[in-house]
């Protein structure tokens, strides 16, 4: 018997049948703008074989003006279809079902050519939509309506018509930006016209036997967004319209509360489907922070939906499914919502990918051949790790380096960090995976040169060690490491400053500052963010706002440049964590030079005169002022003759990046 059978049972739709309850959302990674078709084809099969039940492409523009971007991929021509017909028909040799997201960005385009509803500028795009007349709007349905018919032509088994996350559909539902008068807008049965409208002509162009999913935002997150009544409203149009499946859209692209980080609780937003099961009575599919089969078995135990949507974790582990059937959870490689190689990708133009398995979207580019080689690797952190793992799959004999007691490297540390507690589960899949590979590990010894003498090939992974910026007084012991601070083998004051403003300087600021992880506390969280039901306040957005815990330390971030503190952190996530720290009261000062410190604390001035000299009073005093390499070990290999491949850290410590430690290592093992 199956440990998940809610999750593994089938799902009959009528005219088909989904052979589990694990759909893979829509997620845009830029591979159907390269125009290399079976680049794509190869991506999605690659997961049909892992046993997902069915996929949803990213969003597919229906014409140009509603496109994310300019250039945006679409089914514009017949050659149009006869590419996507490629990636469907590899699909479907694959044993899966693939449906096509029809995505129309409305004034979310990044195009002086987006359209909307009013001339309502979006917070995150620098161009004013133009309002559209009748005529204009007939034109955007009849274009998602032609998308929805070359998709069948195309071979797909469904279309998803995107109508939440702030989009073009969902513009016209909320009065944020929908400033009509005319039928398309005012109350909101006007307003609800035009979701309904497509949805009712889709199906009426692509027939009975063919999947239409509507993605409805179930909670806005925005002021003046839609209430409970008007989400149930329109969740029952879009049924009589002829949708075969709801699926769920948490948050507007605006809104300033998290929705998919890290730091979101898992499963924070499935009680906000749940409200509507019972009120229709085709499916509803759930989403947001579900990442493991357990959390999605029990999110289906709980009623909370039919069907659950997994995106990102697809990304880490394209197998998810299969191996959740055979009993293998441990072995999925875990996705930690760190939105680093995925969003951050695509928001920067670039190919998505994924931390934990660089591979995502290069399939056909990273191939893993057979060999017989034998590879010493010395480093148990992201780099070290994840080039063993690579090593073993092509079938080397690996063996395992490092000085500590314990695998994962600065993994350790930075689990410790508040909103980060996925990392406990990254190091333990390591641990497992690495036992399953057969690779041989040696940790709690100095590896030197004749340690590594014999092996085919030799990978250094050792790492970074803090950067020593060399101020007066730092010997003082009211100094510390951030090293010292996140393995708690040092007592930290009340009033504290930190040196360097990097991802390391704010993961200790957030270290410092917090008591209890909300990340561990849905009702916690919600409050601290601000997040009501949408039943009682309009969008879900609390009138008092957010409402966090109190700081349990004062701290003051510092960094030498002038320039905005957390400039450098993550494109997608940065404002969550600069918002965090802001909520704590933690003081950011930049532009300083360090003179000394002593015992009253940290004296500073500013400029290139140094003038202001100023006083940071504080106990302690914590160093955050970046990494070197470490590359002894390398020197020693390279001077006694015996060539190595240094990754990571060892090679540049540029902050913690585990992104191009786990895609060097991955990358380089795949060349040797």
């Amino acid at each position: 018997m199956t440990s998940y059978p809610h999750l593994l049972a089938p799902l009959d739709l009528g005219f088909t049948t989904l052979k589990n309850r694990v759909l893979m959302g829509s997620m845009h990674t830029g591979l159907e703008e390269t125009r290399d078709w079976n680049r794509v084809a190869e991506f999605y099969a690659e997961r049909a074989r892992g046993g997902v039940a069915l996929m949803v492409t990213g969003g597919m523009a229906p014409n140009s003006e509603g496109g994310v971007f300019p250039g945006a991929a679409g089914l514009f021509s017949d050659q149009d279809i006869a590419n996507h017909k490629v990636v469907t028909d590899h699909v479907h040799d694959a044993g899966g079902k693939i449906a096509m997201q029809i995505l129309h960005a409305g004034r979310y385009a990044y195009s002086k050519d987006c359209v909307g509803p009013s001339a309502v500028k979006s917070p995150i795009s620098p161009f004013p939509p133009r309002e559209l007349d009748e005529d204009g709007i007939e034109k955007q349905i009849s274009d998602m309506v032609m998308a929805a018919k070359r998709a069948k032509e195309a071979g797909y088994d469904g279309v998803e018509v995107m109508g939440s996350e702030g989009y073009f559909l969902n513009q016209f539902l909320v009065t944020h930006t929908n400033k009509r008068t005319d039928r398309w807008g005012g109350p909101y049965e006007n307003r609800m016209r035009l979701p309904v409208e497509v949805v009712r002509r889709v199906r009426e162009a692509v027939g009975t036997d063919f999947i239409v999913i509507y993605r409805l935002s179930m909670i806005d997150l925005i002021p003046d967004g839609s209430t409970w009544d008007e989400v149930v409203m329109l969740a029952k149009a879009v049924e009589a319209a002829g949708a075969t499946i709801l699926n769920t859209g948490i948050g507007w692209h605006e809104a300033r509360i998290p929705t998919i980080s890290t730091s979101v609780p898992r499963r924070a937003f499935t009680w906000v489907t749940k409200k509507l099961m019972g009120e229709v009575s085709i499916p509803i599919i759930t989403s947001n922070r579900i990442n493991t089969p357990q959390v999605g078995e029990d999110v289906l135990t709980d009623g909370c939906a039919d069907m659950v949507s997994m995106a990102r974790p697809f990304l880490a582990d394209p197998h998810f499914v299969a191996k959740a059937k055979a009993g293998e959870a441990a072995l999925i490689t875990p996705c930690i919502a760190c939105n680093q190689a995925c969003l951050d990708h695509t928001f920067s133009m670039k190919i998505a990918s994924c931390l934990v398995n660089p591979k995502a979207c290069h399939e056909t580019e990273i191939v893993l051949s057979p060999s017989s080689k034998s590879i010493g690797i010395v480093g148990t952190g992201p780099a070290g790790l994840a080039s063993a793992l690579a090593a073993a799959q092509r079938g080397m004999s690996v063996t395992l380096f490092d000085r500590a007691d314990e695998i994962g490297g600065q993994l350790n540390m930075a689990k410790q960090i508040p909103g980060k507690e996925e990392f406990w589960g990254l190091v333990d899949y390591y641990r497992a995976a690495v036992a399953e590979a057969g690779i041989t590990v040696k940790l709690g010894q100095e590896v030197t040169a004749q340690d590594l003498a014999g092996f085919d090939e030799v990978i250094v992974a050792t790492g970074v060690a803090p950067r020593d910026p060399q101020i007066e007084g730092q010997d003082g012991d009211n100094v510390l490491s951030y090293i010292d601070v996140l393995r708690g083998k040092a007592s930290v004051g009340k009033r504290v400053a930190i040196i360097g403003a990097g991802g390391i300087g704010f993961d200790v600021a957030e270290f410092l500052v917090t008591g209890d992880s909300t990340t561990e506390n849905l009702d916690e969280w919600l409050v601290e963010w601000g997040v009501g039901d949408p039943s009682i306040t309009r969008g879900g957005v609390r009138a008092e706002g957010p409402q966090p815990d109190a700081a349990v330390r004062q701290v003051t971030v510092l960094q030498r440049k002038a320039t905005k503190l957390g400039k450098n952190l993550g494109k997608t996530t940065g404002w969550i964590h600069r918002a965090t720290l802001k909520m704590k009261g933690v003081e950011m000062i930049g532009g300083v030079n360090y003179e000394r410190i002593d015992a009253d604390g940290l004296h500073v001035s500013f400029g290139e005169a140094r003038e202001n000299p100023t006083l940071i009073a504080v106990d302690t005093i914590v160093m955050c002022a970046g990494q070197v390499p470490r590359r002894s070990l390398a020197d020693a290999l390279e001077a006694a003759g015996t060539k190595c491949h240094v990754i990571g850290g060892a090679d540049v410590a540029t902050e913690l990046d585990a992104k191009r430690a786990i895609d060097q290592g991955t990358r380089l093992v795949a060349t040797l």
